[in-house]
Parts: C-alpha cells; structure tokens; sequence
C-alpha cells in the first residue's frame, strides 16, 4: 500500500473528488478516516466515541451522491500534490480508497471502523424527485404570495404593508433556494448567475419596485423547478438500466448446498444457480441445464434466447424457465450491464462541442455583466442626467435601468440551452438500447457523410457456424479441431466464438497452454505439451514452411469465411459461414437515399466479401485489410473531407473506430477494446439502430441551435433595448425567465421523438 498525499483529480466540473472527501472529513470530528471503493459501492469510516449512525449515514449519502456524479471522469487523475491545508493522507490499493486524517501512530488502536451504504440509484432518484418537488412548492408558495399582493394592490384598499408583506413572503420563498446555491458560491469564491437573480431582487425593493422584485424570484424558482424536473426525468430514464442490476446470487458450495452472497463477492469460476423467473446475477457460462434467457433490459430484443450448456448469459437478464448452473465468467463490476451503466454514467460528463461554448458563461460572465451595469448606471446618471434612484415623469432611474439590464443579461437559458438537450437525448438513446457517449457523439453523428462497416458481427450476423473442418492429409480433422480450439478458446471474436461452440459440441475441451501470443493481423500462437501450434489466416500458412500445401488447396467457396491451423506435421483449416443481417439491406438504402457513401472495410477475402457487397449494394468494398490497413483507409478518407462514421465490434477494429470521426461498436457483447473506442454503442445488435441513432442525433443538432437561438436572440435583443431604456423591468423578466422555461421545454421534447420501424 502506497502513501501519498492526496490529489486534487480535479474533474470537468472543477471540484476535485478528494476536496469533496476532505469537507466531509474535516466537519466530521468524530470521524478519523473514510475508506471506499466506489466500483464496488463500498464504504467504511473510521470513528472515535459516540456517534449517531443515522444522521452520519445521511450526511455521508449526500457526499457519495456528488462522488457519483465526479468519479467517472475523475478517476484517471489520481497524481497531482495535496492542496488541502489540512494534509490529509491518501492510501491507494486494490480495495479502494483510504483518507484519513493526520494523527498519531497509536490513534488507529481506539478507531471503530463502521460499515455504511452507498445510496443506491433508486435513492438518487427520489433525492432528485425530492428537489424538484422541494423547489415546485416553494415556487408555488412564491406565485401565490404575489398573486395575493397584486390582488390586494390593485383591487382592495388593503394597507401597504399587507400588500408588502405578501411580496417580502413570494421574495423570501422565491429566493430561498437561490440564496443557499449563491451562498455556497461565494464561499467558493464563485458568483453565478443566482447572484445575480438576487441582486436584481434586492435592487427592485430598494427602489420599491416589490412586485417586480417577486415576479423575477416567481419565474426564477419556477424555471428552477422545470428545470430539475427536466433532469430527473431523464435520470429516470437512465436509471431504469439500474434496477436491472441484482444484488443476490445462490452461490453452490464445493460441499454441496448452497448459500446466498453478495453478487460483489462472487469470483470468476464460482458455480451458482439460477431458477425460473430470477434474473441472472452476472455474467457466466452455463455449464448445466437448458433455459430461454430475455435480454430486453441489456439490448432491448423482445424475444427470448435460447440457452444451453456452453451458452454466455448475462447479468440482469432474466432467466425464463429452467434450472440452470452457471459458472461465474466475469465479476459483478465488469458485467455487460455494469459496463453499459458506466458508459451512461461517463456519457452524462463528456460535453459537447457546442456546450463547450457555453462553459464560458461562467464567473467570468457575471463580472463582466456586473461591472457593464455599474457602468451603464454611471453613464445613464452623469452622462445623460437621468436621476439614480427616483423616476422622472416616464422617465425610469438609472438604478432601475442598470436592474433591468442585469435580468435580461443574465445567462440562465444559455446555460441550460445545450445540456439539457444532450442529457435528454442521451436518455432517449438508453431507453431504446443505443448508447451515446457524450454529448460529442450526438452532435456530431449527424453530419457523417460517409460510413465505413466491419463485415463480420456488423453487416452480417456474426454469429458463425462451423461448416466443415479439413485436414491435409485428411484423417486428422478432430486434431485440426483441438488445435483451434486450444487458441481461440482465448478470444472473443465471433469466429472464436463458433469454434469453441463447435469443438466443445464434439467432446473437444480446450487444453492448458503453456504460452500464449496474439499476432497482430495475422491469428494467434500458443504452446502446449504437444508443442507449438497457429491458428489464423491464410498469410501464416503462406510464411510457414508448409507454404506448399497451398497450392492444391482451392479457396474458401464464397460466402464461407476459414480459418488456418498448423501444427508441428499438421497443416487443415476450419471453414464457417455466417448470414447477412437482416436489416443491414435497409440501413444501406437509407444511407444511399440520404447521401451517405457505404464503404466495407473487412480483413475476409476479397471473393467472400464482394459477394457480401453485392448483395447489399455497398458502394465500396475493401477486402484483405490488416487493422493497420484500416486505419489508413480511414485517415486516407479524412483527409479527402469525410466524415467518417466506422461501425464494429472487435479487437481488430479498435484502431480504425480511434481514428474516424464518429465510431460506433456492435453491441454489449463486442470486444471491451472497441467498446473503449466507440462513441456510440448498438446494444441491440441491430445495425438499423444506426438510423435510429442518426435521427436523434438531427433533432438534438435542431433542438440545440433553436435553443441557443432563443437564448442568445433573448439576450441580445433585450439587452440592446434596455440600453435605450425603452424595457421595462417586468418585461425584461417575463423575457429572461420566459425563455428559459422555453429553452427546457423544448429540450423536453426530444423524449418523446418516436423510433421509426424498419421491416
């Protein structure tokens, strides 16, 4: 175990993880040090003496609820020196995270270390269901409390200081909220824009101006409420994935019986036990038993999938009808699911380039708007004689001018114009098993105009059947068989796949090896007792001494892709065919109705793959690529003006996905290195979720530059006008606000944007 001082690990947001921990530890006095494993969701806390668990676990929820939302981006920077004046120390190991505070050799002997709860999704969401219903009634309590004093000002005799309590009443409950978020901003030594919204309040009272001051905090509150209604909607929508993830297994022991357990506690080749109607706790292998296994929650297809001896399930699927025995192939945190929530999680801090501009509206802005107004006040009095505090006639002060001003430059809907949009459609994807990651993605897939596709697991199924296996001489063909399967047994690409489903169907188990090598391009090298064997295309047996059987060996039929063994005096190959996608014809055509250029991009021979071209009509097709190859196909179309969108799903494909413009990888089930490359994930294994992708991706593109139409054109307009004093305070108000209840409305509607069907 390393010490280190801690680490700022600051994140997009600006707050370091550590700062976040660091607060808590040093306003907790009876808490000594706090370690935790947030991929595992665990947390335990060092104290001395007394303590109301209670009321510690609720303040420690609300910390872990932030470290949720800042240690996925954070993470990967650990390193930097400890800023805290504090210097507390940070412990790093495979278990997690310890921080504690600085103390003496002897103190860890009186610690009590406690287990405590990670707030679950679910809880998050009823927290975020909580705000926005917490900000709605104080929103409500405002907008009648002005009602009330509007009511009694113009239409009863009721003495003013009724009418100005029920205003000082809608001021006090519109700003609450307000007031606590600037607050905390100027401890931060950061003024936003709710100090701004404040100071407009305070200044409207100062010149008497109640019922404008009560209306701001009104529709300020209010747009606050829809606002975080708006996000809790779509983190409802993102969570739903959550629910989906169980908590126990059935662990079988090697005595016999079986216990439950903590699905974080299982390890790879623990055997469980899955009955009918319970979801399958991670992922594994069955190894007995036969079942129907629905995957809708991991990839949205409603029918189910049949499951047998040798057959991968998944973690938060449901398990229809049998009695099975699945052996524990992954630990819980590096589930299908565990990964798709991490891509969501990740997705809602990676921005967009658009919301970039927006970051700049910031405490920057607000200084600069301050001091604009301080100006403005100045030139309005000294330089054109407006009074600075009284009305003239029609004439308004010049510290009602320099007020309504500072409303209607105030940033609010620009701030919300573009995240909102990307984090709805974000939650519009995941609902429908279309994963983007980041608001990048989903600005920039609609303006692809060309498309570069894998063949194998993209244009067609992927999932190869082993048709013949053929040894030179012939006899040997189930030592060709074993041979393979030793090698491939290692990988997860479709043609792996097929051939350990083949040999185990055979009898055939893989046996141990001694070594292990992936060639790049080319197969697979391994050593066994038996001495050392390749498994791969057709170049190794070209490059081997064996080149010569080649000769009277004819080329795969078409439409069947093979694979090459040779061993020490054994030389045979392994011949499978895979079916072309279903909807792949539909995608090609729409892309081509749409303009957008199809290219193929494959490592198959040219034979098998033109003929999969020709049958779907791709424009181009580029056989007998190498991953290195690919690459350069894709930097050679960049660099003639594309905007290459590259669609795949193995190891192989990772480079090229790293250098197109957009990447999107075929499915939860494709290799964790095209996964890691890929912008966009088809869960679904349907390639027609491209198109799907592609239409979100245009009305996002079209909700976001009407968002930032309506927010700047606001600004911009009103603040133009009020320089000539022509606005008056309640509408430059009713202008700011409105538009920001515009701007999340709008933004709103990309949940409800249909899914178009494809036969």
């Amino acid at each position: 175990m390393s010490n280190t001082p801690a680490a700022p690990a600051t994140t997009p947001e600006g707050e370091s993880w550590v700062n976040l921990l660091s607060k808590f530890l040093m306003d907790e006095r009876q808490v000594e040090a706090i370690r935790l494993d947030p991929d595992a969701k665990t947390v335990t806390m060092a104290t001395i003496g007394v303590i109301d668990e209670g009321a510690l676990q609720d303040r420690l929820a609300v910390v872990l609820r932030e470290l949720d939302d800042t240690w996925v981006p954070a993470k990967a920077t650990l390193n930097p020196p400890n800023p805290h004046p504090a210097m507390l120390h940070l412990k790093r190991d495979a278990s997690g995270v310890l921080l504690e505070k600085p103390s003496c050799p002897t103190a860890p002997r009186f610690w009590k270390w406690r287990d405590f709860d990670w707030p679950e999704p679910d809880e998050m969401e009823e927290q975020s269901r909580a705000e926005w219903q917490a900000l709605a009634l104080q929103a409500t309590i405002c907008g009648l409390s002005l009602a009330a004093g509007f009511l009694l000002h113009r239409f009863t005799s009721a003495p003013p200081a009724v009418v100005i309590t029920c205003y000082a009443l809608s001021i006090i409950a519109g700003g609450w909220d307000a007031a606590k978020d600037a607050w905390e901003g100027i401890r931060e030594r950061n003024i936003d824009v709710h100090f701004l919204m404040l100071a407009v309040a305070a200044g409207a009272v100062a010149i008497g101006a109640w019922e404008e001051g009560a209306l701001l905090l009104f529709l300020f509150s209010t747009s606050g409420a829809l606002e975080h209604f708006v996000m809790h909607r779509t983190h409802r929508e993102i969570n739903a994935l959550t629910r989906s993830a169980p908590k126990q297994a059935r662990l079988i022991l090697p005595e016999g019986g079986t216990e439950d357990r903590n699905v974080n506690l299982l390890r790879v080749d623990d055997l469980i036990e899955v009955r009918p109607d319970e979801l399958f706790p991670v992922d594994g292998e069955v190894r007995d038993g036969k079942t129907a296994a629905d995957e809708s929650t991991l990839t949205g297809e409603s029918l189910a999938i049949e499951k047998g001896v040798g057959d991968e399930v998944f973690g938060g699927t449901l398990n229809q009808w049998g009695l099975v025995k699945v052996r524990v192939t992954r630990p819980a945190r590096y589930s299908a699911l565990q990964k798709i929530i991490g891509l969501i999680q990740n997705a809602q801090h990676l921005k967009a380039p658009s919301q970039r501009f927006t970051d700049q509206f910031g405490t920057r802005y607000t200084v600069t708007v301050l001091a604009i107004v301080a100006v403005m006040f100045f030139v309005w009095w000294l330089g054109f004689g407006i009074r600075p505090f009284q009305h003239e006639g029609d004439s308004k002060s010049a510290f009602y001018r320099a007020m309504t001003l500072l409303v209607v430059m105030s940033p609010c809907a620009l701030v919300l114009s573009i995240p909102s949009a990307i984090l709805a459609a974000i939650a519009w994807g995941a609902r429908r098993g279309i994963l983007f990651r980041g608001g990048a993605a989903i600005e920039k897939l609609a303006e692809v105009d060309t498309v570069a596709m894998d063949k194998t697991g993209t244009l067609t199924a992927g999932e190869l059947q082993v048709s013949k296996v053929e040894s030179f001489p012939p006899g040997r063909e189930k030592e060709v068989l074993q041979i393979a399967v030793n090698l491939e047994a290692s990988s997860n690409h479709p043609i792996a796949r097929a051939i350990t489903h083949h040999a185990k169907a055979q009898g055939l188990e893989p046996a141990k090896l001694d070594e292990f090598q992936s060639i790049t391009g080319q197969g697979l090298r391994g050593r066994t007792t038996h001495g050392v064997s390749y498994v791969g295309r057709r170049e190794l047996v070209e490059s081997s001494a064996m080149a010569g059987w080649l000769k009277d060996v004819p080329d795969a039929p078409i439409g069947f892709s093979e694979v090459w063994v040779v061993g020490e005096q054994l030389i045979g190959r392994v011949l499978l065919s895979d079916e072309i996608r279903q909807g792949s014809r539909v995608v090609l055509q729409r892309l081509a109705a749409e303009h957008v250029r199809t290219i193929m991009l494959t490592g198959d021979r040219r034979a098998a793959a033109a003929e999969v071209g020709r049958q779907l009509g791709i424009a181009e097709v580029r056989a007998g690529l190498h991953p290195e190859d690919k690459v350069a196909a894709i930097h050679e179309l960049t660099q003639a003006g594309h905007k290459v969108a590259m669609i795949g799903d193995g190891v192989n494909d990772a480079p090229s996905l790293a250098a197109a413009y957009v990447s999107v990888a075929m499915g939860a089930r494709g290799s964790d290195a095209a996964l890691e490359q890929s912008d966009v994930v088809l869960m679904q294994d349907r390639i027609e979720k491209l198109l799907s992708a592609r239409k979100i991706s245009a009305h996002a593109r079209r909700i976001i530059r009407q968002n930032l139409a309506i927010s700047l054109g606001s600004v911009i307009v009103m603040a133009i006008a009020s320089l000539f004093g022509i606005v008056p305070l309640t509408l430059g108000v009713l202008t700011h606000e409105g538009s920001t209840v515009i701007v999340c409305l709008n933004s709103l509607r990309l949940l409800f944007v249909k899914e178009d069907t494809f036969t």
